[in-house]
């Protein structure tokens, strides 16, 4: 198995994660029993479907711009994370922050991933 369909595999899962909490908490108006940023159930359903969607099939298909799009969305819940580090500190969940922490994570692995494909294993 090609490591862009790992990546893809990896992509599809973080983001059906978090269309599945985004969908109970922005669409469904499921109760949690902690406080939420009212913005951030919306980014991550937003960030999900758009993984799901869009980067995971470009991972699968291993289009050229789907490592762009993969360090896109790296960048993207990094800023993310800093900013719930920084501006909301004081208000935001453990939940939230754990959850920022694997997607993340999770982004770092792919993209780390799809460095060792293109730049080391390709050339080979």
């Amino acid at each position: 198995m090609k490591l862009n369909k790992i990546a893809a595999v990896l992509a599809f899962i973080i983001g059906g994660m978090a269309v599945f909490a985004g969908t109970k908490v922005v669409i469904l108006h499921e109760p949690v029993d902690y406080y939420v940023i009212s913005w951030l159930p919306v980014y991550n359903l937003t960030m999900g479907i758009l993984t799901v969607v869009v980067t995971s099939v470009l991972l699968w298909q291993d289009r050229p711009i789907a490592p762009k799009l993969a360090l896109a969305t790296l960048a993207a819940h990094s800023t993310v994370y800093i900013i719930l580090q920084t501006a909301y500190h004081q208000v935001v969940a453990g939940e939230s922050l754990r959850a920022m922490t694997v997607r993340t994570v999770t982004w770092v692995v792919i993209v780390g991933i799809l460095i060792v494909d293109q730049h080391f294993l390709r050339k080979a």
